[in-house]
């Protein structure tokens, strides 16, 4: 099948994990350095310092480090984002042509290069090329984000899936705590508010208030069947 070449203002899922299925994020700081490239990778103007130490103070904001920069020029919109121990998702807006190659390229680089010296290992990190998706189908649009956030829940309840979850409070509680997404952000609590650009869904959700009524009735009513072509694991 040839690989969709993406275009333009079009909407994307993109996906990796980590080769052999193996770990990508070990510690906090593996976490918290992701989040940092998603916005620092975000840039069509080259990186101009990463030697820096990010993960010494957990409360604050993933953002610019402190040193006069060039405004950003996103290649991409970053609309959602989730990391799994051993995976990632991401929904984006292409905005330039190549955007989103260039965008991945430089993420899985700068990424694997961070994970191979801080623990001594050569090689890739990741399972070939990342993964994609277009995202065309209104029904694919309504549902993926609520999917994509909703994938941490395979950390305690994996029965999730099959809507066998017992303690509905427990799984909402859980997600309202996991950092690792962009899901706090559309609630209306600021997490990594400059990562992603959520206007353009949250519009679409009604506002935060909406979007955590809508997430809770589809969490509720889940049917995975509309969005199995498109959830890329």
């Amino acid at each position: 099948m040839q690989r969709i070449k993406p275009a333009i203002n079009e909407i994307y899922h993109l996906y990796n994990r980590g080769v052999e299925k193996r770990k990508i994020f070990l510690d906090d700081n593996d976490y918290l350095r992701f989040v940092h490239d998603l916005f620092e990778f975000n840039d069509q103007n080259p990186t101009i310092n990463l030697a820096y130490h990010i993960g010494y103070n957990k409360s604050k904001e993933v953002g610019l480090p402190k040193i006069e920069r060039e405004p950003r020029q996103l290649l991409v919109e970053l609309l959602i984002f989730c990391l799994m121990p051993n995976h990632f998702h991401l929904v984006v807006k292409q905005k330039v042509k190549n955007g989103i190659t260039e965008f991945m390229r430089k993420l899985g680089t700068g990424y694997t290069n961070y994970f191979n010296k801080k623990y001594e290992r050569v090689g890739s990190l990741f399972q070939g090329i990342f993964k994609i998706k277009h995202i065309i189908n209104e029904t694919h649009f309504v549902h993926l984000p609520y999917y994509i956030h909703c994938n941490p829940l395979d950390l305690i309840a994996p029965e999730w899936k099959k809507r066998e979850f017992k303690n509905y409070h427990k799984i909402k509680q859980f997600l309202e705590f996991y950092r690792w997404s962009s899901h706090l952000d559309y609630l209306g609590k600021k997490n990594f508010p400059s990562v992603t650009q959520r206007e353009f869904l949250l519009k679409y959700f009604g506002g935060h208030e909406q979007y955590k009524k809508d997430m809770a009735d589809w969490l509720r009513n889940l049917n995975l069947e509309e969005i199995k072509d498109v959830t890329l694991e």
